[in-house]
């Protein structure tokens, strides 16, 4: 029998590719979104969608609820989330909260109401998507960088709490990918942040350039489909592993950080923040 997958932010991106490629590998995906035009979407080309707000408890609970209820839920991909850039001083309470209720709040409750599912039946699969920022804080992203720092030591938690059982926790640490990420922070970036009578409106203008740009803002970026190919083989595998790195940066910074000081490391990061 194939097993069932559940993938939260399908509507682009890499939920979008990983639903096609898991499809494609024998696996019963169960796509979400958000809007209910990008579940018609998906549902039009041919991928089991349902709507899923993930900000939603109650949604969240009915849709884990209703799958449980009619076959196995083997695993679930938590990637729904998107980028807030702004300095920390120029964050408000307001933008931090709604960046956290998606990233980090609604990342918590789907593994919850999974966990339930997977502790019934005695197994199961919990996969989050964080980042490169998820270890590396970059300037002009501490809302995003937050979030993700948090989901890291969510999963770094319950990995120990759940050693023995056989249910397993992975990180996937994205670096530049191909998505709709940047319009998506520009689209935020622009509801929140006063950028213009900022102390920081100089670099604000760089951002602004590289939310703007066409194509590729950097060079080692790669196509959704290679974080799509290590959820794959995560899911394979007898034992996955705690971390994926997927791109060139992810790697390099990972090593980076445990053999540079602290300063020489913050001095690294600057320069990708600007870059």
């Amino acid at each position: 029998m194939k097993k069932t997958i559940l993938i939260t932010g399908c509507s682009s991106g890499i939920g979008y590719a990983t639903a096609l490629y898991l499809q494609q590998h024998d696996w019963q995906v169960i796509a979400s979104c958000r809007k209910a035009e990008d579940v018609a979407r998906l549902q039009q080309e041919g991928l089991e969608c349902v709507q899923l707000d993930i900000t939603d408890l109650q949604q969240i609970q009915q849709v884990i609820q209703q799958i449980s209820a009619n076959r196995t839920l083997d695993a679930i991909f938590c990637n729904a989330g998107y980028g807030q850039t702004g300095a920390v001083e120029d964050i408000s309470h307001r933008a931090l909260q709604q960046q956290f209720e998606t990233n980090v709040f609604g990342t918590w409750d789907c593994i919850r109401y999974a966990m339930a599912a997977f502790r019934q039946q005695g197994h199961g699969r919990i996969i989050v998507n964080s980042s490169i920022l998820g270890f590396a804080a970059m300037p002009w992203r501490g809302a995003y960088n937050s979030s993700k720092f948090a989901l890291e030591g969510l999963c770094d938690t319950l990995r120990t709490e759940l050693r023995g059982s056989r249910i397993f926790v992975s990180l996937l640490q994205p670096g530049p990918i191909r998505s709709r990420f940047r319009p998506n922070a520009l689209a935020k970036f622009q509801q929140h942040i006063d950028w213009q009578n900022s102390v920081h409106r100089n670099a604000y203008q760089q951002q602004l350039q590289r939310l703007n740009a066409s194509g590729n803002a950097n060079p080692f970026t790669l196509p959704a489909e290679a974080c799509a190919k290590a959820v794959l083989r995560c899911l394979e595998s007898n034992s996955p592993k705690p971390r994926y790195h997927v791109t060139f940066p992810t790697k390099l910074y990972w090593w980076l950080r445990r053999l540079l000081p602290t300063r020489a490391f913050d001095w690294m990061n600057w320069k990708g923040g600007n870059q």
